[in-house]
């Protein structure tokens, strides 16, 4: 009698997650090419031919400049939603998440101080994980935060609790917070907050698999006008 092949896990190489992620990859790396060159013919064509404002010219000219920055915005955003989908245990090592938010606010710092935002942080602890992914869950989480500000300056409060073998991770913002009904819709891909028309609709999706990934969870508690806090776990190290 032959043996049962064993189960495939997420990260195998023949898993449909994998085939999938590789799949997305390939495609935003070949879209990536043809997009910049469309972008950049626009661009010249619409600064040597100086059409006149307001003209159809300029109109089309325009819409092709925006067109092909959203397409790359999206492909940029499936090629993050991929390599989460990548994420093995065999690539987790014990990470700080002190070092890890640091990495994240050198990326954002010129956002940050064009709003004049704040992020407040408790000591936050040691982790078992991939420090690119979690590096990249704290980009995402920042700029959601930026993103969905008030009119208040943006403050953003990261805190940590110890529960058994896990951290219970929170990042609080004081931003325009979430009504319930879109509480669990907005960790699906490609949806938006009502009257949302940046990004495309993928950070808090690529958050929730890059926590899954890590055997997490991630949910959201919030009050409109009052901000959101989006709460995730995440294996102690050692």
């Amino acid at each position: 009698m032959s043996a049962e092949k064993p189960p495939e896990s997420p990260g195998s190489p023949e898993s449909p997650e994998r085939t999938l992620s590789e799949f997305l990859l390939r495609a935003c790396h070949d879209l990536k090419s043809p997009l910049r060159s469309i972008r950049t013919s626009a661009e010249i064509l619409k600064r040597e031919s100086v059409p006149s404002p307001g003209s159809t010219t300029e109109k089309h000219l325009a819409f092709i400049v925006d067109g092909t920055r959203k397409i790359d915005m999206l492909a940029t955003a499936l090629t993050s939603y991929s390599l989460a989908l990548q994420i093995e245990a065999s690539s987790f090592t014990p990470v700080s998440l002190d070092v890890v938010l640091r990495s994240a606010l050198a990326r954002l710092n010129p956002e940050m101080r064009e709003q004049n935002a704040r992020v407040i942080a408790s000591d936050l602890p040691r982790v078992n994980g991939n420090s690119d992914r979690l590096a990249h869950l704290f980009d995402l989480l920042l700029r959601n935060a930026l993103r969905h500000r008030s009119d208040r300056t943006p403050e953003i409060r990261i805190t940590a609790q110890k529960e058994n073998d896990r951290w219970l991770i929170g990042v609080q913002d004081n931003g325009v917070g979430i009504e319930a009904a879109w509480l669990e819709r907005i960790f699906r891909p490609f949806v938006r907050l009502r009257g949302g028309t940046e990004g495309a609709g993928l950070s808090l999706a690529t958050c929730r698999i890059i926590i899954e990934r890590h055997g997490g969870r991630i949910w959201v508690e919030s009050t409109p006008d009052q901000g959101s806090r989006f709460c995730f776990t995440l294996p102690a190290a050692g």
